[in-house]
């Protein structure tokens, strides 16, 4: 059976998955880079093409890695909110293609849900994203069908993986928890009190300093 699953979603300490004031410019906003910081270390980040490591270092090869690379293998579809897309204010400029470039790191059929859908936009490497204005049981059978029999992952940001769990549709869910302490923003984990009895939880911790923790139904 093909399986929801949420990968490498950083959280602060205090439980925020973003911050407050985000922009084109400040994608998480006033959190900056910090909440990602240890997955751009990593060769699978590299790897990915989203960066350019310095001295052309290929990336860290432990734990984090391990945990980041199980971003795409067995994935045949993605869903995000319109937050992850782009900055607040998107739906107004026509020209708006993502956060990505010409060729997301996506690679599969892409849901983005808003309340404010658009023509598909079909991009390099296999990625076509599709805008619809769904509830996320609909927005799940639809990417099930676009995946052919892979798994779905729903890929943020944290009101859009808070929707799919308060839902119960989340079969595997990857929290990252980054030490630092945003103050502001949007939470994770809001109204979801007893998640956990839902899943057998593992965490590990990882030099860096983040946590890793493992939820699976």
């Amino acid at each position: 059976m093909p399986r929801a699953r949420v990968h490498n979603f950083s959280v602060s300490l205090d439980g925020f998955a973003t911050g407050v004031d985000l922009s084109a410019d400040a994608p998480f906003g006033h959190a900056g880079h910090r909440l990602v910081e240890w997955m751009k270390a990593t060769r699978f980040w590299h790897e990915l093409g989203v960066v350019d490591m310095p001295g052309g270092v290929p990336g860290t090869a432990g734990v984090d890695n391990a945990f980041a690379e199980r971003f795409a293998p067995g994935i045949g579809a993605e869903i995000m909110g319109a937050g992850k897309f782009g900055p607040p204010g998107w739906q107004d400029d026509p020209e708006w293609r993502g956060w990505w470039g010409e060729n997301p790191p996506f690679h599969t059929p892409t849901f983005v849900l808003t309340h404010r859908p658009r023509p598909s936009m079909e991009m390099d490497g296999g990625t076509t994203f599709h805008f619809v204005d769904v509830a996320p049981a609909e927005a799940l059978a639809a990417a099930y069908d676009a995946a052919e029999g892979q798994d779905v992952r729903i890929g943020g940001g944290p009101t859009t993986v808070r929707a799919f769990l308060a839902a119960g549709l989340v079969d595997d869910l990857h929290v990252v928890q980054v030490p630092i302490v945003l103050g502001r923003g949007v939470r994770l984990w809001d109204g979801l009190e007893g998640l956990e009895l839902q899943y057998d939880v593992q965490a590990v911790s990882s030099p860096s300093g983040v946590t890793h923790l493992t939820f699976t139904r």
